[in-house]
């Protein structure tokens, strides 16, 4: 019996992952991740060179909130009209927006306007792309695990690559170049998406409509105390965390330090979510959030690292102990999402705590700029640590999210 099934498992393991299909979605994710890393740190520098650390809070908050709003249409769409459909549209409305902000660089000082409205149209681009990616990787790999690892390879190379290779082109030719990159890289994305030919999915079997559609996913949010507890949490981390760290990082760093620096801290933290992976990948905890929130303690090093102004191999070290603690927590999160919710509801449930997540962080952005005018960038950045802590604590406290159980 264990010969037969052995041989029936050999043609899927030598089977070749890269197909034309997901050859050419590899590419689409790896260049579209590469210029998602890269534009981080352009419009944390040269935004923030223009307009202040208020214009960079502002142009990131204008990106997250139609992304906040929107996402969760683009779930409920990406099911009704098709992913690739959709992930063409709005790679398509972002090779607009950034080559506009490129050419607008590249041609003197972009007004602030500008700069607002281009980001408003590519957060609500992004939005409409974002569901769609975990949806296409069973139609174009039939080996989704495999497939899976390997796009998260490319991820964890971006966020690498990305910062530092940002912060060089900006110290050397400046923030338009960067933008121009940034629209290659969503114009070939979108030629590679189209050129797909991906295996259909099924047909949905029920009638509904656009809002019975986002009532089910709702209901099937609240219903699960852990779910909406972490997210409860999480939007006071992005309203105190994530918010105002990389409008007040990017500007005390570089201002002390040099713009080169800031993408090589950025690197460090990608190496950092390189090295958080491959631990998530060994370790498996019986109670996944519970061992995912006592990870997230080392976050706190990323505020601390830049309010102590630490020289800088001190300061990536920081961020790289912080990357792997957040990369931790991720694919504890993550895997615990896929696992505990049913597979029909899946991409809805997961638009709902996208939306809860970010939000906070949204609100954190557009106030950064006017509370660092009152209160020293330095001494936020050390609240920022504090709450990271409180943070960890209050998910160890709250028990369905530690009972929470691995499958």
């Amino acid at each position: 019996m264990t010969a037969i099934l052995d041989g029936d498992r050999l043609p899927a393991a030598r089977e070749s992952l890269w197909t034309k299909d997901f050859s050419l979605y590899f590419g689409a994710r790896s260049v579209s991740l590469l210029g998602d890393a890269m534009i981080q740190v352009a419009a944390a520098l040269a935004v923030g060179a223009v307009y202040g650390v208020s214009g960079v809070g502002y142009v990131l908050a204008t990106w997250t909130f139609p992304f906040v709003i929107f996402v969760l249409f683009g779930g409920v769409f990406a099911d009704r009209i098709g992913a690739r459909a959709m992930m063409v549209g709005a790679d398509v409305v972002r090779v607009f927006t950034q080559g506009t902000v490129a050419v607008a660089f590249l041609t003197g000082t972009p007004p602030l306007w500008l700069l607002l409205s281009c980001s408003f149209l590519a957060g609500t681009a992004a939005a409409m792309f974002q569901p769609g990616v975990n949806g296409m990787v069973p139609l174009v790999a039939r080996d989704p695990q495999r497939a899976n690892a390997t796009l998260k390879i490319a991820d964890a190379a971006a966020q690498l690559a990305g910062p530092a290779l940002a912060g060089v082109i900006m110290a050397v030719s400046g923030a338009g170049m960067v933008y121009s990159l940034n629209a290659a890289a969503f114009a070939l994305s979108g030629l590679c998406l189209a050129l797909l030919r991906p295996t259909p999915s099924a047909a949905r079997g029920e009638r509904s409509t656009v809002l019975l559609d986002l009532r089910r996913g709702w209901t099937e949010f609240r219903s699960r105390t852990w779910m909406w507890s972490v997210i409860v949490v999480w939007m006071f981390f992005g309203l105190l965390v994530f918010g105002p760290y990389i409008p007040l990082s990017s500007r005390l760093i570089g201002e002390r330090l040099g713009e080169a620096a800031y993408g090589w801290v950025m690197a460090g933290l990608g190496a950092g979510t390189v090295v958080g992976g491959l631990i998530a990948i060994r370790f498996r905890p019986a109670r996944p959030l519970a061992a995912g929130a006592a990870a997230m303690t080392g976050f706190a090093l990323i505020p601390l690292s830049v309010a102590l102004e630490l020289p800088l191999p001190l300061l990536m070290a920081g961020h790289l102990a912080g990357g792997m603690a957040w990369a931790f927590w991720s694919v504890m999160w993550s895997t615990s999402v896929q696992t505990q919710v049913a597979p029909d509801v899946l991409n809805r449930v997961t638009a709902y705590e996208i939306a809860g997540s970010v939000c906070g962080s949204a609100v954190g952005q557009a106030l950064v700029g006017p509370v660092s005018a009152v209160v020293d960038p330095i001494d936020l950045l050390f609240v920022s640590a504090g709450v990271s802590a409180a943070v960890c604590a209050a998910l160890l406290l709250t028990r369905p999210i530690r009972a929470l159980r691995r499958i």
